[in-house]
């Protein structure tokens, strides 16, 4: 899978609602399930995890992300790859790193928007992933 590959089918998402649990582009998605869509997009094996809460359960979520898709270092962190967030110091947000710098589902902001990496976002990265490239790829997300 090309890293440009998975940017472009995110970017296809931007502009749709924010909506718990979503998993619709262009009707309703959160920051997993526009990971999950991008992946099923692009015909990777996805299972989802539904039934969390609006603040997930940040130790399953980070759990699950480090289990199931390869972790890098930040400083290696490029295109396509998927950026675990704190929000409220915790970490519970999932975005996807682009050449302008992330696409995420953004509940302040109501629908999936593309924005740069300032000081305050960059701050709140605290791992970086891929999704893994086998003959049997597959993405496992747990909020």
């Amino acid at each position: 899978m090309m890293a440009d590959e998975i940017v472009t089918a995110a970017r296809r998402w931007l502009g749709t609602p924010f909506h718990h649990q979503g998993r619709v582009r262009g009707v309703g998605v959160d920051c997993a399930g526009l990971v999950i869509g991008v992946a099923r997009e692009l015909d990777l094996m996805c299972i989802d995890v539904t039934g969390y809460g609006h603040r997930p359960d940040d130790t399953e979520m980070e759990r699950l992300v480090r289990a199931h898709l390869t972790e890098i270092p930040l400083a290696e962190a490029g295109l396509g790859d998927v950026l675990l967030l704190l929000i409220d110091g915790r970490p519970q947000h999932l975005a996807i790193r682009t050449d302008i710098g992330m696409i995420h589902a953004y509940a302040p902001a109501r629908k999936v928007v593309e924005h740069r990496i300032d000081d305050s976002w960059a701050s709140r990265i605290v791992a970086a992933f891929r999704f893994p490239i086998t003959d049997h790829r597959s993405l496992i997300t747990g909020h």
